[in-house]
């Protein structure tokens, strides 16, 4: 019997770095776009606000970067730990994890002799990767990697800082808080539909969620740095 060779995408490999980079990037965008806000609201020059988005920049990188990678080394922590423990057992008991693994497969909907002879082959192949993939839940598509969250983090925060630094060097001074506004409304636009493309999902849904969110930060920091300004 010949079979023909069906390769069907999927997207699930590109959560780990979809996700840092997505974080990073909106968190760039608006944290520092509120920030520039906010500043800009308490009556600073032009010269105070590129410092300050310079200063947001650097240090928002860095805060995610770091962030990242020790969030996601726990998770990989996690890992390491589960999978040293089931290579313990599956060295002192391997009846007992064979039938642990039987189970698994019997109840997910396979007929009893059926399971059992699929944990047979599977354990026979690698079975530490079979527990880590249907009893542990760990998947290389899926697992933890620490250095490439940080890295996509770190990265994507950094570029997403650059437009309301682009905004601040390139506007007029008059009009140097509305292009700050609109440079950051359309890059949250264009961010959210960017990121729905990579995982799938609707692009208009996931640029008016990440837009709307964006504005209320934006208006929230506008309102509270327009407290301190010594205009007034």
């Amino acid at each position: 019997m010949s079979y023909s060779h069906h390769v069907e995408p999927h997207l699930i490999h590109r959560t780990g770095w979809l996700r840092a980079a997505v974080l990073g990037a909106n968190d760039g965008i608006i944290s520092v776009t509120s920030l520039i806000m906010g500043m800009a609201a308490s009556g600073a020059t032009s010269h105070t606000l590129l410092i300050t988005c310079i200063a947001g920049l650097i240090s928002g990188a860095s805060s995610m970067a770091a962030g990242e990678y020790i969030s996601v080394k726990s998770q990989s922590d996690i890992e390491e730990a589960d999978l040293k423990h089931e290579a313990r057992e599956l060295d002192k008991n391997p009846h007992l994890e064979l039938k642990e693994l039987t189970q698994i497969y019997i109840q997910r909907g396979l007929e009893p002799e059926l399971a059992h002879e699929v944990a047979v082959q599977l354990s026979a192949h690698d079975a530490l990767s079979a527990h880590a993939r249907d009893e542990i839940g760990i998947h290389e598509n899926t697992s933890a990697k620490p250095l490439e969250a940080a890295g996509s983090s770190a990265l994507a925060f950094s570029l997403g800082a650059l437009f309301p630094m682009l905004a601040i060097l390139l506007s007029p001074q008059g009009y140097l808080t509305q292009s700050v506004a609109l440079t950051g409304v359309l890059s949250l636009f264009g961010l959210g539909a960017l990121s729905s493309y990579f995982s799938g999902t609707s692009m208009w849904k996931g640029a008016f969620r990440v837009t709307l969110w964006g504005i209320f930060a934006m208006l929230f920091a506008s309102w509270i740095g327009s407290l301190f300004n010594v205009h007034v």
